[in-house]
């Protein structure tokens, strides 16, 4: 059954960086064969997002053969200066990717703006127009190219690549204002690739996770009325 508010695009670009965002600080980077749920999420609100609503990401269609490519990187040093660090990144990708969005229970002074059709016609809008934001691929280093399309349909390298297990994966954040706590946690799990399509458990299945810090959500109303009182010093 398909989920109400559901979205099917195609996404796609030269080079692609998925990797565990917990142990990519600094140094060496190399980026997993299958994308994460998290960048994919990053893709659908680059598309559209609203803190009324929150992304899901149902499955995954990996299209392009894996392939991955090793690049030289001059990252900046915090002591200033440039450093030079490898990072492995996938080349030439494009996937299909199946997601949905609902209401976000946790922004109960957003509950107005929980109207049937309105964002769900504003996200098909956007994804007819490439989106509302760049889009990335894991990293900014990795511009992608997003645009409408049915999942399922096409020739893709794995279709009749049978099952591939992988192991313990970084899955994604569970962030303050979609969880109801002030508090910052990062998910793990084990995905599944049948025949090039991975099925995403939803955020609240995944078993491993790990406390990062304590984080409140952002508060909306306190940045509108700074920002209502900005402009009223700029027009005095």
């Amino acid at each position: 059954m398909t989920p109400k508010n559901s979205l099917e695009f195609k996404v796609w670009g030269r080079y692609a960086l998925f990797s565990d965002p917990l142990t990519k600080i600094g140094g060496e980077k190399c980026s997993y064969h299958v994308p994460t749920y998290e960048a994919l999420k990053g893709v659908a609100k680059s598309i559209y997002w609203k803190p009324t609503i929150i992304w899901y990401i149902d499955k995954v269609r990996v299209i392009k053969k894996i392939r991955t490519q090793t690049k030289g990187i001059k990252p900046l040093k915090m002591s200033g200066g440039n450093d030079l660090s490898i990072y492995t990144f996938l080349s030439d990708v494009e996937y299909q990717v199946a997601a949905h969005f609902e209401w976000n229970e946790h922004r109960p002074e957003l509950k107005k703006d929980q109207i049937d059709g309105k964002h769900f016609n504003i996200a098909q809008r956007m994804l007819e127009r490439g989106g509302r934001q760049d889009i990335f691929l894991g990293t900014r280093d990795c511009q992608a190219y997003v645009s409408a399309c049915e999942f399922g349909t096409g020739e893709g390298a794995y279709d009749d690549g049978g099952e591939l297990t992988y192991g313990l994966m970084f899955h994604g954040f569970d962030y303050p204002d979609e969880i109801g706590k002030n508090e910052f946690w990062s998910r793990f799990w084990s995905p599944v690739m049948k025949n090039g399509v991975i099925e995403f458990i939803h955020p609240k299945d995944c078993k491993v996770r790990k406390f990062i810090r304590e984080m409140s959500p952002k508060d909306f109303e306190q940045e509108k009325n700074l920002l209502s009182c900005v402009e009223e010093e700029i027009l005095l």
